[in-house]
């Protein structure tokens, strides 16, 4: 898990959850999410903790509500990441032991995430923010502050980023699209990983 990569599984199926878990597993991905708009993703969420919680960190996506953390944290997920910097979802994610990652796109939502106990912050759209716009905030955020760029981040990017100040990033479609079977996204995970050593050497 010391690869901070985390694999968003938008549209993915209770049934197909697990082996894909296994699949990012193996390719060297152990950070797993499923946002909470895709159908069944509680039931996937569970998949996901019952076939691969022991090996990697699995949480919800698209998080916007206090009970929605909790809905997520009795299936015992580790993790939270939301489009948006809510104070109220990040403290119901540090109440229920849960590793907080808020949506931010500002500095000023950075520093709300921060004192209200946010561990990450997820960079959010970070195709519009862009390594230029991240560069600017790290100029004021706490250098030891993991971020992640995510949404619309191709592996062939990763080195901008991290000149940028990326800690890591959160990987969609360019990994997991709806249907998709484990050997696909095996494969595309692979790539990503590989990219990801050749620009940060974990």
């Amino acid at each position: 898990m010391s690869r901070s990569l985390i694999a968003i599984l938008r549209g993915v199926t209770p049934e197909a959850a697990a082996g894909i878990g296994r699949a990012l597993i193996d390719a060297g991905i152990g950070r797993i999410e499923v946002p909470l708009n895709t159908p069944e993703a509680l039931a996937s969420i569970s998949a996901l903790v019952t076939g691969c919680g022991d090996r990697a960190l699995i949480g919800a996506g698209t998080v916007l509500s206090a009970l929605e953390v909790e809905a997520v944290a009795a299936l015992g997920a580790g993790l939270i990441l939301s489009p948006d910097c809510n104070p109220d979802v990040i403290a119901a994610t540090k109440a229920a032991g849960l590793m907080s990652c808020p949506g931010v796109m500002t500095p000023t939502e950075g520093f709300t995430a921060l004192r209200a106990g946010a561990d990450a912050l997820k960079l959010f759209p970070a195709s519009l923010v862009g390594p230029d716009g991240l560069r600017a905030m790290r100029a004021v955020l706490p250098p030891d502050l993991p971020v992640y760029a995510v949404g619309g981040v191709e592996p062939a990017q990763f080195a901008d980023w991290k000149a940028a100040g990326a800690d890591g990033f959160g990987i969609g479609t360019a990994l997991c699209r709806p249907g998709d079977e484990a050997a696909v996204v095996s494969a595309r995970a692979r790539v990503i990983v590989a990219a990801f050593n050749a620009v940060y050497d974990p």
